[in-house]
Order: C-alpha cells, then structure tokens, then sequence
C-alpha cells in the first residue's frame, strides 16, 4: 500500500473531499489498483463499473463518469470497514 493510500485511511473515518491535497499525490497505476479492489470488493454486493478505467489521471479525476479518485476512495473505505465489521459477527444459529 503507497503512502497515500495509507494516509487516506487514517482519516479517521470522515470521507475525503475531492478538492483534498491528497487527491494530487496519486499515480495512474495506484488509481488503477484501487479501481480494481473497489470491483473485487464491489461485486459482492453487485457494484460493478466496467467502464471505470483511469485514462490518465489528471488532478485526481478517474474516467468513472467524471468522479474524482476520492469517490473510489470513500466507497474503498465503506467496503473495507463492512469487511472488517462482518469478520467479528458470528454467523446465526437457526
């Protein structure tokens, strides 16, 4: 995980405006990575993109209809923290 990645979730849980100075610091190839753990992680829940591709990102804005790279980072972040949040639960007796 790059610097910024982990910065971004250490923010202690508000979401990341798309105007954040953050935003600026990230490569195409992590926007790409990222985009594609937001399908992994997504699709268990029937979130698909697929036409959400980087096409050079430019002051962090992805080609996923305009939306910044935060808007990724922000639905990361809700996906992660159910994973986490569903690794404590204990499955029901019935």
């Amino acid at each position: 995980m790059s610097a910024a990645a982990s910065a971004a979730d250490d923010r202690s849980g508000r979401p990341i405006e798309p105007d954040d100075p953050l935003m600026r610091t990230y490569t195409e190839i992590e926007v790409t990575y990222l985009l594609a753990e937001l399908a992994e992680r997504g699709r268990r829940f029937g979130l698909l993109w697929p036409s959400a591709t980087t096409d050079s990102v430019v002051d962090g804005l992805v080609r996923f209809g305009n939306a910044p790279a935060s808007t990724v980072l922000n639905l990361l972040t809700l996906l992660r923290s159910h994973d986490n949040s569903s690794e404590d639960d204990t499955p029901c007796d019935s």
